[in-house]
């Protein structure tokens, strides 16, 4: 136990009669709680984003689990800069805490990777890493598992930029385990001059592989520069210049709110979710958040073997797991995972398993929902991507439902501003007695749509939520207001999510059934 624990233990002892039941109880608390309580600060926002490269980073894992070494990789002209590690959170609205630093280290010049003609491929061979242990056995309080990012200032210019990763602790279960979508990141990533988009790749081009080992770009949105380096956790930082979607992010609003609301979570990110077959399992429920559109093979078998197992999911996400992709070693160390591989529309013709004779042609970087690969998103979710950019509301067709005990909700009532930027809807594919909550119109193209919010459970027990809109975090928290966005703080939003979560959190009752009237079933559905 923490020493102040000890502490406030005693004065409890002195107080109040009950005094060893009011310890008991403090004893009881999760860790993110106990966390959060720790004094927190706002001062790991950056006040001097570097705007050209000024300084710069990337670490050598996405996650690392506690009690392992991770790296990270600076280039600055400086001769010196300051590093500082941040826990992001709740922490009384502060939204971060200190857990390592200030170090002051020497600055380094790094060569500029050259790109491969024939992918786009750039990869940095960054040298001297400040290598970093995160924890270990014998103190459970410290580098809690979370999402944490590295913030890196140059001594000389005083310019900011962070470096973001996450912290696992798989030896403790948790109620819930957050993903962070970091493969999402990296897609639209494009330092060194390519992403996976031709809107924002040079010559108009895209890439076809990508690499973890390089920063993260910062936004194409001057308004959204403090989030220089942290991908689309803090904002969302590949808005396409004529597009109207926020350069809001999401993923940072729901770790907030769930740290604020003293959830017992854990995190993760969907590089995990492909190396490890079993790491739903450790877990009532399983959180993808905000925009989760690129998965592997690995990752999608190992999300359906958990729910087949029990694990509940929650989809507070759009867009999900709409492309395919592969996961390659990295071309310069041969570490595993650090090159994401997507040929996306030209994979018929560029893609090498696209051969007929190669066995792995299911495993083409194509749509999941493309004839190659034949395994439509919505089987999975209930729901799969229609359109964007979208700036609508939800509306309730199901209010009867449990999902939406103690939100005073009624058919029609509506969630203002937060379906978008990208929708999603049922196609027909959805599970058998998929549940439809919401039917939201909105237009796309110059075309009247509907979006979907759905939920099914298998006979297992195992439910399946799926909001159907990358914004619903939104309605959550109210990080990047004013600087990017309007408020859509919704407190029925917030009772939707905490009953999601309460029923997760009672674990799998096979043969559960949804609650469900005339015409709130998938269309074609028994």
């Amino acid at each position: 136990m923490h020493p102040c624990f000890r502490l406030v233990g005693l004065l409890l002892m002195v107080t109040w009669p009950n005094a060893l039941m009011q310890a008991d109880a403090l004893a009881e608390t999760n860790p993110v709680q106990r966390e959060n309580a720790r004094p927190g600060t706002a001062e790991w926002r950056l006040t001097n984003p570097a705007l050209h490269h000024e300084i710069e980073g990337y670490a050598s894992l996405t996650s690392v689990n506690r009690g392992r070494p991770i790296k990270f990789y600076v280039h600055t002209q400086d001769p010196f800069y300051r590093l500082e590690i941040y826990r992001m959170g709740w922490y009384g609205g502060a939204g971060a805490r200190l857990t390592h630093g200030p170090v002051t280290l020497p600055g380094i010049s790094q060569p500029m990777p050259s790109m491969d003609g024939q992918t786009g491929f750039v990869e940095c061979a960054w040298r001297d890493p400040y290598l970093l242990v995160v924890g270990n056995e014998s103190d459970r309080e410290a580098w809690v598992s979370g999402i944490y990012l590295a913030r890196l200032t140059a001594e000389t210019s005083g310019a900011q930029a962070y470096i973001i990763f996450v912290v696992r602790d798989e030896t403790r279960p948790s109620d819930f385990l957050f993903q962070s979508s970091v493969t999402t990141y990296q897609a639209y990533n494009n330092w060194g001059g390519k992403s996976l988009y031709d809107f924002n790749s040079t010559q108009g081009r895209r890439a076809y592989k990508v690499s973890f080992n390089r920063p993260y770009a910062i936004s194409s949105n001057p308004a959204a520069a403090y989030g220089n380096g942290a991908g689309d956790f803090l904002t969302n930082n590949a808005v396409p210049p004529t597009d109207a979607s926020s350069p809001s992010g999401w993923e940072y609003n729901m770790v907030r709110w769930l740290e604020r609301e003293g959830y017992d979570v854990t995190y993760s990110t969907n590089v995990d979710t492909h190396t490890d077959a079993r790491i739903l399992d450790r877990h009532k429920g399983w959180l993808s958040v905000g925009h989760d559109e690129y998965w592997t093979w690995q990752m999608r078998a190992h999300v359906e073997g958990g729910r087949d197992r029990g694990v509940h999911l929650a989809f507070f996400s759009g867009n999900v797991c709409y492309w395919q992709i592969r996961l390659e070693p990295s071309a310069i160390t041969g570490e595993p995972e650090r090159t994401i591989v997507s040929y996306k529309d030209d994979a018929p013709t560029r893609d090498p398993y696209a051969r007929e004779e190669l066995e792995k042609r299911h495993l083409m970087t194509v749509r999941w929902r493309d004839e190659s690969v034949n395994r439509p998103e919505e089987s999975l979710i209930g729901v799969m991507y229609d359109g964007n950019p979208v700036d609508a509301d939800i509306v309730i067709t199901k209010a009867d439902h449990w999902t939406m005990i103690g939100t005073e909700l009624r058919a029609g009532d509506r969630l203002p501003r937060l379906l978008g930027y990208e929708a999603d809807r049922v196609f027909g594919s959805a599970p058998p007695g998929t549940t439809i909550l919401a039917e939201s119109p909105y237009t796309f193209e110059g075309q009247p749509h509907l979006a979907n919010m759905t939920i099914y459970a298998l006979p297992n027990g195992a439910t399946v939520f799926a909001a159907g809109t990358i914004q619903w975090s939104w309605g959550l928290d109210d990080f990047n207001v004013p600087e990017l966005r309007k408020s859509s703080l919704n407190t029925r939003v917030q009772q939707i999510t905490r009953n999601v979560l309460a029923r997760f959190r009672q674990g799998a009752s096979p043969h559960s059934q949804e609650s469900h009237g005339a015409g709130s079933m998938v269309p074609g559905r028994q």
